[in-house]
This record gives C-alpha cells, sequence and structure tokens, in this order.
C-alpha cells in the first residue's frame, strides 16, 4: 500500500497498521494498493516472502524517482481500508501526562514515549526542574523514579538520568536501570503508561 498524507510525503509498507500512526499525524490525501504485476522487483515473481525488497523498496523508489506517478502505483482504496493500531495516546490529566512506551533503545539507556512535547509543555516545566517518572505494567508500578528535564545529555553527569525532547519531538527518559529490565519489554503494550 502507498499512502500520499496531506502534507505531500507517500509512505510505502504493508496494510497492516503501521501506516495508520503516520495517518493520524499527517492526514490521507490518498491511498493506494500496490499492482504488484506492474510495480514489483523484475526476476522476483516467485518470491512471496520478501516484499520488503520486492515490492515496497521498489514501488517506493520509482515513486521517488518520479518513474511512476501516485495514480501509476495501482488502484484507489478507501480511507477505511486502512488497518489501524489500537493503542493508549498521550494525555494529560491535571499535572500528569501519560502515554506507551513504544522504543527502547537499551544500547543507549533510553526509554521513548508517545508523549509529544507540546503535550509536555502544557505542565510548563522548566529546565532543570525535576519530573517524576512513574512506570507501569498491568496496573503495578514497576519503577518510580526523578529526573531532571534537560536539553542535552551533556547536561547532566555521565550515566545519570534525565528527561528530554528525543528526535521524534516526543518526551524520552535515559535510565540505564529501567532501559535494561527484563519487565520494560512487556511494557510496550497498551497497558503500559509513563507519567
Amino acid at each position: 500500500m502507498v499512502l500520499k498524507t496531506r502534507t505531500g510525503h507517500y509512505f510505502v509498507g504493508p496494510n497492516n497498521g503501521l501506516l495508520s500512526l503516520v495517518a493520524e499525524r499527517d492526514g490521507i490525501e490518498g491511498l493506494r494498493q500496490i499492482d504488484e504485476r506492474i510495480n514489483r522487483r523484475k526476476g522476483s515473481d516467485d518470491s512471496h516472502t520478501f516484499h520488503g525488497r520486492d515490492v515496497f523498496a521498489y514501488t517506493g523508489a520509482r515513486l521517488a524517482a518520479g518513474v511512476i506517478s501516485f495514480e501509476q502505483v495501482g488502484p484507489p482504496l478507501k480511507d477505511q481500508a486502512l488497518i489501524s493500531i489500537p493503542y493508549r495516546k498521550p494525555e494529560r490529566a491535571g499535572n500528569t501526562v501519560k502515554g506507551i512506551i513504544p522504543v527502547l533503545d537499551v544500547q543507549f539507556g533510553n526509554v521513548w514515549t508517545n508523549i509529544p512535547k507540546a503535550l509536555f509543555d502544557e505542565l510548563k516545566v522548566g529546565l532543570g526542574d525535576p519530573v517524576r517518572v512513574r512506570i507501569f505494567h498491568n496496573d503495578q508500578l514497576m519503577d518510580d523514579a526523578s529526573a531532571p528535564y534537560e536539553r542535552t545529555f551533556g547536561d547532566v553527569a555521565p550515566g545519570k538520568p534525565l528527561v528530554y525532547v528525543n528526535s521524534l519531538l516526543n518526551l524520552a527518559w535515559r535510565s540505564i536501570k529501567a532501559a535494561t529490565q527484563p519487565y520494560i519489554k512487556s511494557i510496550l503494550a497498551p497497558t503500559g503508561s509513563s507519567s
């Protein structure tokens, strides 16, 4: 499937819910089903397990290079054809923000949330202010810590925790301890939250 956003970008991938997060953020200008008879890597007709290479990358590259237009990808689909992923959306309740942990950057000890900077900014937390971070799993408190809100890792001593805004402009927390705990993996499910 190819999703054209209202911002004019194209996203190519399976219709398994992955593109629903992009559609929610950027809107849907159009959806197309990839016609594999035309938009498939030559010589891959008998390969049915590597669509990333044979269909998605091939179609995306041709679209980006201007070899095909969006209309030439394949037949149009209704917006409702896009499969959505059910997940817990970030929310604010009083002086607390809650969300899920979709990304663990274990190598560097970072825990990324889906809490957007704009929502966190509503709390009016200043640089250097302490932020309480709590991680739950199945409504059980798994971690409760405090870390300063800072811009960069260099604003705290090496290895010390901090709350910061990551490259996706979402709230993140550097905690080598939390990122490497066995329970943190199960918090990837929609039942987890951070606040």
